[in-house]
């Protein structure tokens, strides 16, 4: 079922930033996630648009320098509408961990594009909002 794939997907790419309990955050599996073209926006007063590579390398380097540390995001609602070989979800999500030695939390929406391809599901393009 493509719902349950998607889920499975989505929780993949969550768990990417997971570095609870002194693993090693395993960001560089976005790469297998998104499409090797796929679009990310950070919307805000800072909007960014990175590429995969873009994206990976800071996140890479914050979640395993020692800076963050104890972090994790997970989604807290979602709404997937499904349309043959394309999807899109948007959800709200929370986010924790201690950065510099700080309690860090926060929470968003973010919308995540999925298209079926010959090796499964991957993302597109995915955007975020983080709530002041």
């Amino acid at each position: 079922m493509s719902k349950g794939e998607i889920d499975a997907l989505t929780d993949e790419f969550f768990g990417a930033f997971d570095n609870r309990g002194g693993k090693a955050a395993d960001v560089a599996r976005i790469r297998r996630l998104l499409l090797p073209g796929g679009v990310i926006v950070k919307t805000g007063p800072d909007l960014t648009v990175y590429t995969v590579e873009e994206f990976i390398e800071p996140r890479l380097k914050l979640l395993n320098d020692g800076r963050l540390v104890e972090f994790s995001e997970w989604e807290t609602s979602e709404r997937t509408d499904i349309a043959g070989d394309i999807a899109s979800r948007f959800g709200e999500y929370r986010k924790s961990g201690i950065l510099d030695g700080r309690p860090y939390e926060g929470s968003g929406t973010k919308t995540i594009q999925f298209v079926r391809t010959p090796d499964g599901w991957r993302i597109a393009a995915f955007s975020w909002y983080d709530q002041p």
